[in-house]
């Protein structure tokens, strides 16, 4: 967990999994989404796959990328459990 964690800590990666909640994406159409170069963007997305939030699949010469909602469950499956157990403290 320790790793989506770490995933989810940066902007880039977080705006990339919203743009990929809109439906799987070429890496050329997520890259153009960002004014950063594309190895920025591919390093991203390898961080993005290592932490198991996202999947990959080749097409041709593409590789298409998609949210892997399974691991997304388990994160909101992770965070309810914090919740559930009343390690939060509510302001009054």
């Amino acid at each position: 967990m320790n790793t989506v964690f770490k995933a989810l800590a940066d902007p880039t990666r977080r705006r990339i999994l919203e743009l990929l909640r809109e439906g799987p994406r070429s890496s050329g159409e997520i890259a153009e989404a960002f004014p950063t170069s594309w190895p920025t963007i591919s390093r991203h997305l390898a961080v993005l796959r290592d932490a198991g939030l996202i999947l990959a699949s080749r097409e041709g010469q593409h590789i298409r990328y998609e949210l892997d909602t399974s691991v997304v469950q388990d994160l909101v499956q992770h965070l309810l459990g914090w919740v559930g157990k009343g390690g939060g403290r509510r302001v009054p």
